[in-house]
């Protein structure tokens, strides 16, 4: 089969090399899947550099979220077990956290409804309660993360503010329903934000960027609001001030949605049957703003890793012989 390898750490598109090599074998508890489409993740680029929380052994296929199929045929949606990712034609995976593919779904799209969405429903539902009517901010809103945030935002029924970087994402942005789209490039976060919710604030704020956007959010979180940490997209970890959390009364949520595979597996399962009934009511529908061939996998991570995507690019691959 082919699959795309990782020999050394580095930037995606100059460590990684589709080769030809043998299926890989199941081990216990595991499952052999025929990759339909495997989702670009930011994380797939922090695998390649050696930055990622999990560091498998070299050489490994990057590929984290995927849409595959059994061998009986059933559709379905995994992450795979590294070293053997989803950037191949075969890709292995634990049995147990195995999720039917949503039959309103195409491959590309159900492939993206995985990790995006369960860390959105997580974090707004789970960690920061979000309520309907309330305001919800969500920075990088064009992105893979936050289109699904924005999404997920709205049909709760808040008021969705998205910041973007330029104005292409801030169409998308708008296009995903967004209430108020801010370019940060072109206007001041704090002062639109400010001046659009009467000096309020957002009640949730979503974050997978951290840096600068934390900032942004620490001075524009409301009256016991929630600032949901979910990522640091920009490349630099925050510091946040304790007395300012203390003074202004919000509190911030980290989240870490992988933990609940194993702390809470169940709840996993819960919240794909609400992802599920949302998508059969076209509540939501992932992004997919790219389908790649198995070949254009190296350039479409690269892609997401210099930040120049928008929603979800989606690798879709041809049955292999």
């Amino acid at each position: 089969m082919q699959a795309w390898q990782v020999h050394e750490n580095g930037e995606p598109s100059e460590v990684m090399r589709l080769t030809e090599t043998g299926r890989p074998v199941p081990g216990d508890g595991q499952v052999l899947l025929r990759v339909r489409a495997a989702n670009v993740n930011f994380p797939d680029a922090l695998l390649c550099r050696g930055q990622y929380q999990v560091r498998p052994p070299l050489p490994f296929t990057p590929g984290v979220e995927i849409c595959g199929e059994t061998e009986d045929g059933r559709r379905v949606l995994a992450t795979p077990a590294l070293p053997y990712g989803g950037f191949a034609e075969y890709a292995l995976a634990d049995a147990a956290a195995l999720l039917p593919a949503p039959e309103a779904l195409d491959d590309a799209e159900a492939a993206a409804l995985h990790i995006g969405y369960q860390t959105g429903w997580f974090g707004l539902h789970r960690r920061a309660r979000l309520e309907a009517g309330e305001t919800l901010l969500v920075h990088a809103a064009a992105g893979g993360v936050g289109s699904a945030a924005v999404q997920l935002g709205k049909a709760a029924g808040a008021t969705v503010i998205g910041v973007v970087g330029g104005a292409e994402k801030a169409a998308v942005a708008r296009e995903l329903g967004c209430d108020l789209v801010v370019d940060r490039r072109a206007e001041d976060v704090i002062a639109t934000v400010k001046e659009a919710t009467g000096g309020r604030g957002a009640d949730v704020i979503y974050d997978p960027v951290g840096g600068e956007a934390y900032a942004q959010s620490a001075k524009l979180v409301a009256f016991e609001g929630r600032i949901v940490v979910v990522g640091f997209a920009s490349g630099t970890i925050p510091t946040p001030a304790l007395n300012h959390a203390l003074v202004k009364n919000y509190a911030v949520l980290g989240l870490h949605w992988g933990l609940y595979n194993t702390k809470n597996p169940k709840l996993v399962q819960h919240c794909h049957e609400q992802l599920t009934e949302l998508a059969a009511r076209g509540a939501i529908k992932p992004l997919v703003s790219e389908r790649v061939p198995l070949a254009g996998a190296a350039a479409a991570v690269q892609k997401v890793a210099d930040g120049r995507s928008t929603g979800r690019i989606a690798v879709t691959t041809e049955v292999a012989a």
